[in-house]
């Protein structure tokens, strides 16, 4: 059994061909630009759009816990007394209030995955697992891997590897393709974006390559946090120096979509020096890295 907030269909930037993502819930780093904020928590979260809700009160008549009240701004919630037993959102009729995460077990899981069997069979694709961060649920992670193994699915794990390196490298044994995020190099700019510094991070990509897994560096690009000149060099460098062939590398430009999804978890986000790159920045960019001959494409 694990936490599952989403399951997407279709996906043509998680690995290679079509595939099926599976977003785990959890994630041990806070990214000030995180585009999933609602993955970070690893338990269930109730968001609420105000805009869809038409004031009917039958949330607040439905909660057993009398958590809801009802006022002029909208819907309140006391988090202290709410139970997350869900009893609000299945009695919303403008589908206002809905919940994120559920558990599921891995026949669950695969029953998803396998609806899309022939699409994946035909392209070459198969499942990624992402995130929030499933290396922080790595029981469910590894049975989900072997059982997929089982039935010939390509498996991919998007990973932002801040986790004990003996877990990274047991889940490398039943992997097939990592999309490894490198945020940047410099600790303690890391640690102010991030909420942790990246020594643990470094350390296991660098374990990571030495062996023979499959490594896909993925970068988000972010205006005032690691696209300055000196900040690329250092992670051009650093995936140069790694064991082994050149690993490819997908630039992710930064794009201000989720602050939505902040306001309806109440959690509104303060992305105040954050900025979309210009696409010289990004040309730029992709010439320091084919000067360690690396080869950088913008998306991913």
């Amino acid at each position: 059994m694990g936490m599952v907030f989403d399951i997407k269909r279709f996906a043509i930037h998680d690995g290679p061909g079509i595939r099926v993502t599976v977003f785990f819930k959890g994630c041990p780093l806070r990214c000030a630009w995180c585009h999933n904020p609602e993955s970070i928590f690893p338990g269930r979260q109730v968001m609420y759009t105000a805009g869809k809700c038409i004031g009917c009160g039958l949330c607040v008549e439905a909660c057993p816990e009398n958590a809801c009240r009802l006022g002029v701004g909208g819907l309140t919630v006391d988090v202290s007394a709410c139970a997350l037993c869900g009893a609000c959102v299945d009695a919303c009729p403008a589908r206002a209030l809905e919940m994120v995460g559920q558990d599921m077990t891995v026949a669950e899981v695969l029953a998803e995955v396998e609806k899309d069997r022939t699409l994946i069979d035909q392209s070459g694709g198969g499942v990624t697992f992402s995130g929030g961060e499933p290396l922080s649920q790595p029981v469910f992670l590894k049975e989900l891997l072997q059982a997929c193994g089982e039935r010939g699915l390509h498996r991919a794990v998007d990973t932002a590897g801040q986790s004990p390196t003996r877990t990274l490298l047991d889940v490398a044994k039943h992997t097939d393709y990592f999309l490894f995020d490198l945020k940047m190099i410099d600790p303690d700019r890391h640690k102010q974006w991030t909420g942790c510094d990246n020594t643990l991070i470094l350390k296991n990509l660098q374990s990571l390559a030495e062996t023979d897994a499959r490594v896909e560096i993925r970068m988000p690009l972010i205006g005032g946090v690691n696209c300055d000149t000196a900040a690329v060099e250092a992670a051009a460098a650093f995936v140069a120096s790694l064991p082994g062939s050149p690993r490819p590398v997908s630039l992710l430009p930064f794009h201000n979509l989720a602050t939505a999804k902040g306001v309806k978890l109440r959690e509104p986000r303060d992305l105040t020096g954050l900025s979309e790159p210009e696409p010289a920045t990004i040309d730029r960019v992709v010439a320091q890295f084919a000067a360690y001959g690396l080869s950088a494409t913008v998306g991913g």
